[in-house]
């Protein structure tokens, strides 16, 4: 019998079936199916009922799995304590990303590059999806640590945010664009909200903390926006903007006015038309030692962002 025998057990009953757990350990189906039937063979008993749909243990393996399970987890704490006392860290950790989150202020791909020289034995993992569903995500414990635009003015039950971006809300128009007055693109550097009531918007999509943050003011305002178009990309977002095709609605860089392609950015007025960027973790702080050891590296990345600034009742997103 060995370890490795008694994880592929554990992944096959955990998984629910032969193909996913073979995914999941980067194992070739009969390989892992293989080592299964010898580990069952050397027992002398069969340990999965393989008859149905999906693969479940028999009344022998349920019997076993507890004594698997504490084995793989004796053999992960001597491997942790030798490395602790090595000072190697070893494990796995998945850090999530708003698409655009952190735009030029924050070299994500540099970061990890740093972080693995300083751990490289730690697997490193880098996940992009909306804000809501990386809220979801660190919920169920199936990422670490999250750069997300918050969709909501205060963090979900059992989550813990730090701002580390706080912009208000722009819209992005083409020169000549009626929002930019008789003055010309010059002149006017805001615009109330109200004025994008009847224009054609170009956003980021819903599970984003920049949609909510306009669709929150627009409903104060007394309007629905009407989006056009929507993109993960705020350089997407950009180039259909300058195509004629609507008002883009972005976070105002600290380029300024303007945003390339030839736009110019004019502030959005209005109660809680604001970008936040916030790293977010579990309330209770992460658990494993990877995770804990990427946290404190982005802490110290990352700008601080004061407290009043991205607090208080519709004020920041």
């Amino acid at each position: 019998m060995e370890l490795r025998q008694l994880r592929y057990l554990v992944a096959v009953v955990d998984e629910g079936g032969f193909t996913r757990a073979a995914a999941r350990l980067h194992l070739a189906q009969p390989g892992l199916s293989a080592q299964i039937r010898q580990l069952e063979k050397e027992l002398g008993q069969p340990l999965l009922d393989r008859s149905g749909r999906s693969v479940t243990p028999t009344e022998v393996g349920r019997a076993v799995l507890p004594y698997a399970r504490a084995a793989l987890a004796a053999a992960d704490a001597v491997r942790q304590t030798v490395d602790e006392h090595t000072g190697l860290l070893r494990g796995r950790v998945t850090l999530g990303l708003v698409s655009g989150a952190t735009g030029h202020a924050f070299d994500v791909a540099a970061f990890l590059a740093d972080f693995h020289a300083s751990h490289p034995a730690l697997e490193i993992t880098l996940t992009e999806d909306t804000s809501e569903r990386m809220q979801a995500a660190l919920l169920a414990g199936e990422i670490d640590i999250a750069l997300l635009g918050p969709t909501t003015e205060e963090p979900p039950p059992g989550l813990s945010y730090r701002t580390v971006i706080d912009a208000p809300l722009a819209a992005a128009v083409a020169p000549g664009d009626p929002l930019l007055g008789p003055e010309g693109p010059a002149g006017r550097t805001a615009v109330p909200l109200a004025e994008l009531r009847d224009r054609p918007l170009i956003c980021l999509p819903r599970g984003t903390g920049v949609r909510a943050s306009l669709e929150r003011g627009c409903a104060r305002a007394g309007f629905r926006p009407r989006v056009a178009f929507k993109a993960a990309s705020p350089q997407v977002l950009v180039q259909l903007a300058a195509r004629g095709l609507g008002v883009a609605v972005l976070p105002l860089g600290e380029e300024g006015p303007g945003v390339g392609a030839g736009l110019r950015a004019l502030r959005l007025e209005g109660a809680g038309l604001r970008a936040r960027i916030v790293l977010a973790r579990p309330a209770t702080g992460p658990t494993s030692p990877a995770a804990r050891a990427l946290l404190d590296r982005l802490d110290d990345a990352l700008p601080v962002v004061p407290e009043s600034a991205g607090v208080g009742p519709g004020s920041p997103v």
